[in-house]
């Protein structure tokens, strides 16, 4: 037996020693792992704007701020807007003047996105590039809603980002922002993502969108229309603004997120105007007190506190008091986020809505409109036609054709010194002819209004007024 155990003793022994030496004269080697799902990508196209990167959090690590600064700067632009005032008896123009921005090439061929309220008084707009070539450009559309606006260049080949998934940041995640502040082209400033969904009351409107990335990175006045990108150069966003008493940059700075500025700005291309997905509902954000009124689980969603009649909510049987908490699977936790999530979508688009009444869960399928109450997206060359007689309207709801047994069109608003105006028509009317053509939608309408010449008379009724009502104007 004590042999057994001299052998035992002496086999621990030697593999103790042969570990050692192991350690003392083998190199380190450094042991990677790696996830085998590779990293995903939507399709790419020939279209910048229908191309993004999906990818999630891969921007956060390693941080490259070289890298991404040199990726970025060829297409960032310094953008000058040029006013000009009343010449007087001698020629002279006593009253122009400038302001100056920046702006994010997106597309080789010459397309730029910025804030509207870097361009929105120029009446002359001069873009210069970060290799000092200087260029006439022209707007393609504007979106106070949302401060954006597509103005374009003439170029080829121009540097241009790419949009990221502005979805995907977090939370402490580096980001940079670029652009020209007091006219100091092609400046770089680092900082974090501070908070996501910030809404800071700074937009005019009822169709505003205010759900703005909150950094610390450094932005000034002229930074505006910027890029705000993560540290693989990726768009994913556009600084817009700060809040601050001194009137310089104090640590709070507000970039519109990038999945929101790629469906605007798309739009303003393809129709010169948003294409706005309706739902038809008015909307709060949860309180403690209403979470307990309502038997919530969580002080997260979206109060619903009134249905438009004949809406999108209202055909998909949403009731007030109802609480959405997702669309089309994506948390629904504040009102900021549930505008950015539907400002994304056109009418026509189905939406999986889920939400809670009286505590218990429910999901249903939501078509959304637009505001005439169609599915179908109108040009920016009807939309101009009737922003020009001066009057919004809708399609007649369902309820409303059988209240009142006519097929029409209601007229929801009138815009001061306009055309209709003058006419002494009030909101309410409803749009049943044109010189003598019956007219069952809005779209009906513009096309008729688009063929017509002269003066022309609209024909309807006012529903709780007996009679019918005649409005004459001249088109042209």
């Amino acid at each position: 037996m004590k042999q057994y155990g001299v052998i035992a003793v002496s086999s621990i022994l030697s593999a103790i020693i042969a570990v050692f030496i192991y350690r003392v004269f083998e190199e380190p080697r450094e042991i990677l792992i790696r996830d085998s799902q590779p990293a995903k990508y939507t399709a790419y196209s020939d279209d910048p704007l229908n191309s993004s990167r999906e990818r999630l959090f891969l921007s956060s690590a390693p941080t490259n701020f070289t890298a991404a600064a040199e990726a970025v700067t060829p297409a960032v632009v310094n953008i000058r807007t040029i006013q000009g005032g009343n010449f007087d008896l001698w020629g002279s123009n006593n009253s122009l003047s400038s302001s100056s921005g920046s702006g994010v090439i997106i597309s080789p061929d010459g397309y730029i996105v910025t804030n509207n309220h870097v361009i929105e008084e120029g009446d002359d707009i001069e873009v210069t590039l970060n290799d000092k070539r200087e260029f006439e450009a022209k707007v393609i559309g504007t979106d106070p809603s949302t401060d954006m606006a597509l103005i374009k260049i003439k170029g080829n080949n121009l540097p241009y980002l790419i949009f990221g998934n502005s979805d995907s940041l977090r939370v402490g995640e580096w980001v940079l922002a670029v652009g020209s502040p007091f006219d100091l082209e092609s400046t770089v400033t680092a900082g974090i993502v501070s908070a996501k969904a910030r809404n800071i009351d700074i937009l005019e409107g009822q169709d505003r969108i205010e759900s703005f990335i909150q950094t610390d990175a450094a932005v000034n006045p002229g930074n505006s229309g910027g890029a705000l990108v993560n540290t693989n150069g990726e768009l994913i966003g556009i600084n817009t603004a700060i809040i601050t008493r001194s009137g310089r940059y104090e640590g709070y700075s507000f970039a519109v997120p990038a999945n929101l500025v790629r469906k605007v700005i798309k739009d303003l291309r393809d129709y010169g105007v948003v294409q706005r997905g309706i739902m038809g509902v008015y909307i709060d954000e949860i309180t403690n007190r209403t979470a307990k009124e309502l038997g919530l689980p969580s002080v997260e969603g979206v109060l619903i506190t009134r249905i438009s009649p004949g809406g999108s909510a209202e055909d998909a049987g949403i009731e007030k008091n109802d609480v959405i908490i997702s669309i089309n699977g994506v948390k629904t936790r504040t009102l900021p986020e549930m505008q950015e999530l539907l400002g994304r979508y056109r009418p026509g688009n189905l939406l999986q809505v889920e939400y809670l009444r009286k505590g218990k869960p429910y999901k249903v399928e939501i078509i959304l409109k637009d505001k005439t109450n169609g599915v179908a997206s109108i040009s920016s060359t009807e939309e101009a036609i009737l922003r020009t007689l001066g009057f919004e309207l809708r399609n007649l709801t369902k309820e409303e054709k059988k209240r009142m047994q006519v097929d029409g069109v209601k007229v929801i608003s009138i815009y001061r010194g306009s055309k209709i105006e003058r006419t002494n028509m009030d909101p309410g009317f409803i749009i049943t002819n044109l010189d003598n053509r019956r007219i069952g939608s809005v779209k009906e309408l513009i096309r008729e209004l688009e063929e017509a010449s002269g003066k022309v008379m609209l024909e309807g009724i006012y529903e709780h007024y007996p009679g019918s009502y005649y409005y004459a104007f001249p088109i042209d």
